[in-house]
């Protein structure tokens, strides 16, 4: 079994491959292109968008620089998606994006690490396991998010969180390793953000 075939199939591989990295770099050519789009040219946005993703639905906006491994290939975007500046996609293998998620600044959602035993590093060996964020999750800032994990719909995951493992739909969740700390209730249904009254419906 070749390296990309050991790639494809979930398998510790060596990411310096030729066959690898050429088919890598030709990607990344189209997220150049995208970093250096103006700021009002949503038109060629879009459409770079849709050349670079592996999917990605409507009213997706995506603040410059993003930065991924494989230029989006293995992204997968709903509707109505919302990220901020330096968000960077380790995007190895598949990354699931439900709709209307929002991503604050210099987020991190990486789908590959590095074996632990030393030996498999020197030979630079590298795995890879998809990740799934639910549609209406908000991930605030410099949270990093790794390998294999799903994130349920709605949550919310607190700025500078380290999720190493997978967290449950309706909950707010932060800290370092990230852990629940509620679920989402009848208090956020009164206060929008500490003691800061709700007033946008009866």
């Amino acid at each position: 079994m070749n390296n990309k075939e050991r790639k494809a199939n979930g398998l510790p591989y060596h990411y310096d491959d030729p066959e690898v990295m050429d088919e890598q770099l030709s990607y990344l050519e189209l997220l150049y292109d995208y970093n250096m789009t103006r700021p009002t040219d949503a038109k060629l946005k879009s459409k770079l968008l849709k050349r670079m993703f592996a999917e990605i639905g409507s009213d997706c906006h995506i603040e410059t620089p993003i930065h991924a491994n494989w230029g989006g290939k293995n992204v997968h975007f709903g509707s109505g998606i919302y990220c901020n500046s330096n968000l960077t996609l380790v995007d190895d293998t598949d990354i699931y994006i439900g709709d209307n998620c929002m991503f604050g600044p210099n987020v991190v959602v990486a789908t590959s690490g590095h074996p632990i035993l030393p030996i498999l590093r020197e030979h630079h060996y590298v795995y890879n396991f998809p990740v799934a964020i639910e549609e209406n999750v908000w991930i605030g800032s410099s949270v990093q998010i790794l390998p294999g994990v799903t994130i349920g719909k709605n949550s919310v995951i607190g700025a500078g969180s380290i999720v190493t493992n997978s967290i449950p739909a309706n909950v707010v969740a932060y800290g370092n390793p990230c852990k629940v700390v509620r679920e989402i209730g009848e208090k956020d249904s009164e206060f929008y953000f500490k003691n800061k009254k709700l007033d946008v419906w009866e």
